[in-house]
């Protein structure tokens, strides 16, 4: 059995890794499922903190308190040094971040029947676009958490390449792999050559081609969904008596997973109660307030990604909008939804592209594209980047596996 695990601490999910012979390299980390949601709920009813399943499920059943979730994102900002608060008391989300990682290692350890003081971590190519310090103070950040809930020995590894050791371990012959990883907080790529036989090398370094990676994910998409089909129901893009337009900051911080909370400060319900006064649709701006008031959000984000992963597989998708006040059923359409996030896509087609260009790879020399990541399924995305390299294999790799199970090949490459 191997010394070390692997972890991915993701945006959406985590998972932790771990080699031993004969059985499978995920460990179940709730309700024997190898994925955790990346999700904290502090329960103020009952005054305890849940995580992943548990937390969304106790959050939905209308118990007070604080949900937090898409905490990655949170490394490499200014937010990181700040604090929010939770039942009266300050939180700082350093504390946050070590609270649901720490719960992460000893879920691992439950299921392993052992201590892990050893592991590769997970990271994107680029935690902030274009900031070479911030992203490597984002990195410093996670190894300063990860030693403070007990692990000692630290190692990195791009989320994109773990992915490639996973698919390497499942293929019989040479291969030049684009491996696509999207997931909820970025779309990181690498160009790599795999083989069994470079799978027995210590060091990979001269068989990866080039790295590279945007922070666009999973979120964003649902961002732009809900700004483009579900926020209008509640005022956005409507009118003050005197024309202005209602500001769109209230918008933007319900459709963005990490600043939902920003919704509900006191503030925030004086300055909508005066601008539902003046509103020329009350009924919408009445809406928008009703659902602040019960703290909905998170509620109406979970709605949002329900319809996003509805879209990937199938044209249209019937939203029921339940808590809405009257209850809505919004029809989504995929035609909308591409025109929505098509920006996005464009920006993560030109990523691939300096990929090509910085490796010298001309699209045809490509074998295969290995798309991995829960927000792959976005059909947009993953048509457009199997267009870019039209003769390769297109490989669908456990979506939210293949990056743990990878950080556990690497793990004993690093640690035995």
């Amino acid at each position: 059995m191997a010394n070390a695990c692997g972890v991915d601490f993701g945006t959406s999910n985590s998972t932790v890794g771990w080699v031993r012979p004969g059985q499978s390299l995920m460990l179940p980390l709730e309700d024997g499922k190898t994925t955790l949601p990346s999700v904290v709920f502090f329960n103020a009813d009952d005054d305890q903190v849940s995580f992943g399943r548990a937390a969304l499920a106790e959050y939905l059943a209308g118990y007070e308190g604080r949900l937090m979730r898409s905490m990655k994102s949170l490394l490499g900002t200014s937010l990181i040094d700040g604090q929010t608060e939770v039942g009266g008391r300050a939180l700082p989300f350093r504390m946050l971040l070590a609270q649901f990682i720490g719960e992460v290692k000893h879920r691992a350890e439950q299921a392993a029947g052992r201590k892990f003081e050893s592991a590769v971590f997970g990271r994107p190519v680029h935690f902030i676009d274009d900031d070479a310090a911030a992203d490597q103070l984002a990195e410093d950040t996670l190894g300063e958490i990860a030693r403070a809930v007990g692990f000692k020995d630290i190692a990195f590894q791009f989320e994109p390449i773990a992915a490639a050791f996973d698919y390497e371990s499942q293929i019989d012959r040479e291969e030049l792999v684009l491996i696509a990883d999207i997931g909820g907080g970025t779309s990181d790529f690498s160009l790599v050559r795999l083989s069994p036989q470079r799978a027995q090398k210590a060091e990979r370094r001269d068989d990866i081609l080039a790295n590279g990676g945007v922070h666009i994910g999973g979120t964003d998409f649902d961002k732009y969904l809900s700004l483009a089909a579900v926020m209008p129901l509640l005022g956005y893009g409507s009118q003050l008596r005197n024309n202005s337009e209602i500001p769109s900051s209230y918008f933007f911080n319900l459709a963005t997973w990490h600043t939902i909370n920003q919704a509900y400060t006191k503030k925030m319900w004086v300055q909508l109660s005066e601008l539902l006064r003046d509103a020329k649709e009350q009924e919408k701006l009445g809406r928008l307030q009703r659902l602040i008031d019960e703290r909905a959000g998170h509620w109406l984000a979970m709605k949002v990604e329900e319809g996003k992963i509805g879209l990937s597989g199938a044209d249209t998708f019937a939203l029921e909008l339940d808590r809405l006040a009257p209850p809505v059923t919004l029809d989504l359409q995929r035609s909308a939804f591409d025109l929505a996030v098509g920006h996005l896509v464009g920006s993560v087609e030109q990523t691939v592209l300096k990929l090509l260009a910085d490796a010298g790879i001309k699209p045809e020399q490509v074998d295969t594209v290995f798309f991995t990541g829960g927000s792959s399924g976005v059909r947009l995305l993953r048509e457009r980047i199997g267009a870019l390299v039209p003769s390769a294999r297109k490989v669908e790799g456990d979506l939210f596996g293949s990056i743990g199970a990878g950080l556990a090949l690497d793990a004993v490459r690093k640690f035995g």
